[in-house]
């Protein structure tokens, strides 16, 4: 389920967190899935236990996971409504952006042009 990408520009811990909310919103994980545990993780992919530990904190902080000490860590039971609530906040920031935009006069097919490239690199296209 996790790929990381070791010459993006995005920290790993963050590529980490994309991965867990791309794989709910994809179904490849559920809410009640128990998420790897962080040594797993690190030596599947290689990477410093400190790196997912950040990543999973961040993941428990916005309420997608939830730790049971001596257990694991699980996907939360609400984690999809989350996921949800956050892709409106983000509509709602693209409204302001594209306000913006508007007072600088860039056009309206350029703007949405932008948002098609957006999709399509999101895609695979």
């Amino acid at each position: 389920m996790f790929r990381i990408d070791r010459y993006s520009e995005t920290p790993i811990y963050e590529q980490v967190i994309s991965e867990v909310k791309q794989g709910l919103l994809l179904g490849l994980c559920a809410p009640g899935d128990m998420l790897p545990s962080v040594r797993a993780l690190s030596q599947e992919l290689s990477v410093n236990p400190n790196t997912l530990q950040k990543a999973y904190s961040e993941l428990e902080r916005i309420g997608l996971c939830y730790s049971v000490p001596g257990t694991g860590r699980f996907i939360s039971e609400d984690a999809l409504d989350r996921l949800k609530n956050e892709g409106n906040v983000k509509l709602c920031e693209l409204e302001g952006l594209a306000n913006g935009l508007a007072l600088m006069d860039i056009p309206l097919e350029q703007a949405l042009e932008a948002v098609r490239r957006g999709y399509e690199r999101s895609n695979g296209k």
